[in-house]
């Protein structure tokens, strides 16, 4: 793979977007960055870890107001505002240009794509992985070893976040088709499948992969 590839992933809780982006990562020999997202942002802001997941994927306030969209690319406060949630998705922000300024990779959430977007990066392909709720719950099932009724309020809940904190930082609805290079429903087909299908459209994007 001649050029460098970065990829970011949205994804619907129990689509099995995360599974997708590891069995990318195999197939493609780059890395996956999920959590490795947070630490990165601790390591350099010197700001725990706890402090990240609190507001991990989450909204810092009402959903509907919109949260720092326009000012995404300013250097974080290191002063008294330091561990503010929208302070730390700077931090955030910043580990996931360096990751991606540094190598080919795959990004998980975290409104990769808008950060990525918003600072000029360049050529980057973003993708949104979706099912319909059936085999959300049969996968929450299977994975998080609960029964339907906990699988739909997991479902719910985590999509819901993940909406609103998308939503809060880039202003933007989640999932909109109209966001994303790529956008892949896995109901029908195996996340292997899937895998091939994006290793397709990459070959038709031109990546020798």
């Amino acid at each position: 793979m001649e050029k460098k590839l970065v990829i970011t992933i949205e994804r619907e809780y129990g689509s099995g977007g995360r599974v997708l982006g590891q069995q990318l990562s195999q197939l493609l020999g780059i890395e996956y960055y999920d959590d490795d997202i947070i630490k990165t942002a601790s390591e350099t802001s010197a700001v725990g870890e706890q402090y990240f997941r609190l507001y991990d994927e989450k909204p810092a306030k009402n959903p509907l107001i919109f949260g720092s969209a326009k000012n995404i690319n300013e250097k974080p406060d290191t002063g008294a505002r330091i561990t503010k949630p929208e302070n730390l998705f700077k931090f955030e922000a910043e580990a996931i240009r360096q990751i991606a300024n540094r190598e080919s990779c795959i990004l998980i959430g975290r409104c990769a794509d808008f950060i990525l977007d918003s600072c000029e990066f360049g050529d980057f392909i973003s993708l949104f992985v979706y099912c319909n709720m059936a085999d959300k719950v049969r996968r929450v099932i299977k994975v998080d070893g609960v029964d339907t009724e906990e699988a739909l309020r997991r479902i719910q809940k985590i999509n819901r976040q993940r909406r609103d904190y998308y939503r809060y930082y880039t202003g933007n609805t989640w999932g909109d088709p109209n966001l994303y290079d790529f956008v892949v429903n896995t109901s029908n087909i195996t996340i292997p499948q899937t895998a091939e299908l994006v290793m397709h459209y990459l070959r038709l994007r031109g990546y020798d992969v």
